[in-house]
C-alpha cells in the first residue's frame, strides 16, 4: 500500500507548500493536502488539527506542516497523541529529529527558509529513520500518562 504524506499550512506557509507538493510529485510520493488552499489570511489550527488526527489514525504516517515560523502549527500538532512534530530549519535537525525523536511530522518555518533549503531539509527527513535503542525509551515517555488516581 502506498504511503500518503499529509500536508497542512496556514497562509504564511501556502507558497512554500506549493514547492513541497512539487517536491513530493517529483519523488513519486502521494500526498493529502488538509489546507489551506489559498494565500488568504487564516488560522493554522483549522488545518493542523485535521492533519494531526490523520497522523494519529495512521492514514498519513508522515506529514509536512508549514506556517510562518513553524511554531504555531508545530505547537498545535504536538497536542495530538502520537504526533511528534519537529520544527526543522536545517537538514541536520531533520535527520536528528527522525533518528533520535522518531519525528513523524516535519514542520518548516516558511518565512525563514528558501526553497533550496526546504528541499535539503525534506531530503534529510525522508532519508533518515528512527535508530531505536536508547532513544526508544525516551520516545516512549512522550505521550501523556494518565493522572494519578485515574
Amino acid at each position: 500500500m502506498e504511503q500518503i504524506i499529509g500536508l497542512a499550512s496556514d497562509h504564511a506557509g501556502f507558497q512554500m507548500k506549493q514547492h513541497v507538493k512539487h517536491y513530493l510529485e517529483l519523488h513519486g510520493m502521494a500526498y493529502r493536502d488538509f489546507g489551506t488552499f489559498t494565500p488568504d489570511s487564516c488560522d493554522y489550527p483549522d488545518f493542523a488539527h485535521p492533519l494531526g488526527y490523520a497522523v494519529e489514525a495512521g492514514t498519513c504516517p508522515l506529514a509536512i506542516a508549514l506556517c510562518g515560523s513553524g511554531e504555531g502549527i508545530g505547537i498545535t500538532l504536538n497536542k495530538h497523541q502520537g504526533v511528534r512534530a519537529a520544527i526543522c530549519w536545517r537538514p541536520e535537525i531533520a535527520t536528528l529529529s527522525r533518528q533520535h525523536n522518531n519525528a513523524n511530522v516535519l514542520v518548516l518555518p516558511a518565512r525563514f527558509i528558501n526553497e533550496d533549503t526546504a528541499t535539503s531539509i525534506m531530503d534529510a527527513f525522508f532519508a533518515a529513520s528512527f535508530e531505536g535503542g536508547r532513544h526508544e525509551r525516551r520516545v516512549a515517555k512522550i505521550p501523556l500518562p494518565c493522572p494519578p488516581g485515574q
